[in-house]
């Protein structure tokens, strides 16, 4: 007899809701048998209507967004189902815990942080400047670190416009977890980011042969697969979004306007 898979099949308690997020976003304890794990469950009827993104479609891009992930061998992103839930069907993501801050406030910067513009430390990126709310100005910066380096090459593939700072985990087993991918996956050019510290730098070649293999992967089963979660054409712009990479291994520049979420966190 199988174990049981909680997340897939347990029962979802309701312990709290994410208010800072966009779209109904609800903390849960997913049970089955005698186990449990903490989850976060997004029902469709929660998702906030956008002008750009058919309605109705942002946990099904969430589920692909995961499987585009497993398919690069990634694991970038927390594992993510669809199944029904107590507000209806919605997406389901394994919850990823994160260390507890320690030390005085500001000692230990995050993944993605903000610091004065003359305290941007070795082996950060600096992707821009602004003023916070007391009109100090501040840097927005992000680590030089492969593990986040390759979350941004994901979102590049991915067409991400929401890369939030907050989007960005270390988690305690001591890997980067990308999550919030509800906006993802459309034909037209949508990539909003701040992992823009690699930008015009080349892609590095042990992600290009995953890429690669993506590539492949999606003119058979995967692509089919991929097309439960989104369109054919968001398939095929996907496909398009891997073989240019191959093609020119550069990680793009940022062009026009609003090219880094608001709020960055």
């Amino acid at each position: 007899m199988e174990d049981p898979d909680p997340l897939a099949t347990g029962e979802l308690t309701v312990l709290g809701r994410i208010v800072t997020a966009s779209n109904a976003t609800l903390v849960c304890e997913a049970s089955a048998n005698g186990q449990s794990l903490r989850c976060v469950y997004k029902p469709v009827r929660g998702e906030r209507p956008l002008w750009d993104f058919p309605d109705g479609t942002l946990a099904g891009r969430e589920v692909a967004s995961y499987l585009v992930s497993e398919e690069l061998g990634w694991g970038v992103i927390p594992r993510t189902i669809l199944r029904d839930g107590p507000y209806g069907r919605g997406m389901v993501q394994r919850w990823v815990d994160t260390p507890e801050p320690t030390g005085e406030l500001g000692e230990r910067l995050d993944l993605v942080d903000v610091c004065p513009p003359d305290q941007v430390p070795e082996g950060w990126f600096q992707v821009l400047r602004a003023y916070d709310g007391e009109g100090e100005e501040v840097a927005l910066i992000h680590a030089d670190d492969p593990r986040l380096q390759r979350m941004a090459v994901l979102d590049v593939l991915l067409n991400n416009a929401d890369r939030k700072g907050g989007h960005a985990l270390e988690g305690t087993d001591g890997s980067v977890y990308g999550v919030d991918h509800g906006i993802c996956l459309h034909t037209e050019d949508k990539l909003r980011t701040v992992l823009w510290g690699w930008a015009g730098q080349g892609v590095r070649g042990d992600l290009l042969v995953d890429v690669e293999t993506l590539a492949g992967s999606l003119n058979g089963e995967f692509g089919d697969r991929l097309g439960e979660y989104v369109t054919v054409a968001e398939v095929d712009a996907l496909r398009a979004r891997a073989e240019a990479m191959l093609a020119e291994p550069v990680m793009p520049l940022p062009s026009g306007h609003r090219r880094i979420p608001w709020p960055a966190f």
